[in-house]
């Protein structure tokens, strides 16, 4: 059954409460921020609620305290302009509403990834050349539940910046001000990594598009709860012999898993050809505590970079038990991002090395990535707008192939995989 979501208001602007002051009107970009991908990062919140009726007043709680926490957020009611700055102009954030003609347990229970899109106000892959920032939606649900869609451009964001705002949000509603709210710190991540404008060695200029595709991206969702993580964690470390007696992390072992798939999938694809193909596994990593003095995770921006591990070509056409340690390899090369390295982003040099890889990653069609990033510990199920805490909080597809997210569940045990991929690629679990 094709779930109907009616719009009941389209193109509302919600401003922030206080004018953004003339010294703070432009915000410049940081190097990361520059090659951060032209999307938006979708986050939807499921919360049960009061009665249909009280939908009126939950609007105007929810567009208060928006622009209330927008004054705090300035940067986020403003309009990118290139990929460069932010024009803090104040127009502020896009706001929809919308009437669900079904019960959000219906949702909850049974989701369909294609249906959840409805739920958000901006297509998440309709990021490049807009200028907004941020938008949201509020659904309301024929029973009285109200989803939350929020998008947050990811040329100012990364996950965690995003969470960290809605969750600031939540408390300015649930509080009435965000008077309790410690300001953001917006420079500091533009003033460590400065913004760039030189070329590739190659002669190619900074490409945020790079490795997003054009084709259909099909999105599954993989629950493991307790019990399946505790035997993989075990299988895990069986394989594994350098990860000592701390063994593999949740996020670790179901890595693996899921490589150990993704590659059996390849080998099959590929036993015809002639030329093999090298896979590559990469985690992204959080640089915020990679930094020396350590950066508190309330820094705003994008804040992060990915760790590689290759596989070679040869290694293809044995089993994927053959050679399977992903948990080690990745350890090893998460712990190459050190304050060296954050070091190294922070002059041209290092810069440049950086730019001349990412392009050489993506361009190269002599291997086939794997792309993990997980949502595990950031505080997700902690937003509270004043009617208790998500029954659930998801994603939607992402116009890139082969990336898997991973979010904790709400009790905290389990672990949910989203899995996109091209709808041509599909490959068992």
């Amino acid at each position: 059954m094709v779930l109907k979501v009616e719009l009941l208001s389209k193109e509302v602007m919600i401003k922030p409460s206080s004018p953004t002051p003339p010294h703070l009107k432009t915000f410049k970009l940081s190097f990361l921020d520059q090659n951060a991908p032209p999307i938006f990062i979708p986050l939807i919140l499921f919360f049960h609620h009061a009665p249909a009726d009280d939908h009126g007043r939950s609007s105007q709680l929810l567009k208060q305290s928006l622009s209330k926490v927008l004054t705090l957020f300035y940067p986020l009611a403003g309009r990118i302009k290139g990929n460069d700055l932010v024009d803090c102009s104040d127009e502020g954030a896009l706001w929809v509403e919308a009437r669900v003609h079904g019960f959000l347990k219906d949702v909850v229970e049974n989701p369909l990834m294609e249906e959840l899109e409805k739920f958000l106000p901006v297509e998440p892959s309709n990021g490049d050349g807009s200028e907004l920032i941020v938008g949201v939606q509020i659904n309301y649900f024929v029973d009285g539940g109200i989803a939350v869609g929020v998008c947050l451009s990811h040329k100012i964001a990364d996950g965690l910046s995003l969470v960290n705002f809605v969750n600031a949000w939540a408390v300015t509603a649930r509080e009435g001000d965000a008077a309790g709210i410690s300001p953001p710190n917006f420079g500091l991540a533009t003033s460590l990594f400065p913004p760039t404008t030189m070329d590739l060695p190659a002669g190619s200029r900074i490409s945020p598009t790079l490795g997003m595709t054009r084709e259909k991206i099909v999105t599954r969702r993989v629950v493991f709860d307790k019990e399946n993580i505790a035997a993989l964690k075990k299988s895990a470390a069986a394989k594994s012999s350098g990860v000592g007696d701390r063994g593999p992390t949740r996020v670790e072992a179901i890595s693996a898993f899921l490589w150990k798939h993704f590659r059996e999938a390849g080998r099959k694809k590929s036993q015809h050809v002639a030329v093999k193909k090298a896979f590559l596994a990469a985690h992204i990593v959080n640089l915020r505590a990679k930094m020396n003095p350590p950066l508190p995770d309330a820094t705003f921006g994008n804040l992060w970079t990915l760790a590689n591990t290759t596989i070679t070509p040869s290694e293809t056409n044995q089993s994927p038990d053959d050679n399977d340690d992903l948990v080690f390899q990745l350890r090893t090369s998460i712990k190459e991002i050190n304050a060296e390295y954050v070091e190294a982003l922070q002059n041209e040099k290092g810069q440049s090395e950086h730019l001349r890889k990412w392009h050489e990653r993506f361009s190269t069609e002599e291997a086939e990535f794997l792309e993990f990033t997980s949502w595990c510990r950031f505080p997700i199920y902690e937003v509270d707008f004043g009617w208790g805490r998500p029954i659930w909080a998801c994603r939607t597809s992402y116009p890139y192939k082969n990336l898997i997210i991973l979010m904790s569940t709400k009790c905290g045990d389990g672990i949910e995989a989203w899995i996109n991929m091209g709808e041509d690629d599909i490959w068992e679990i």
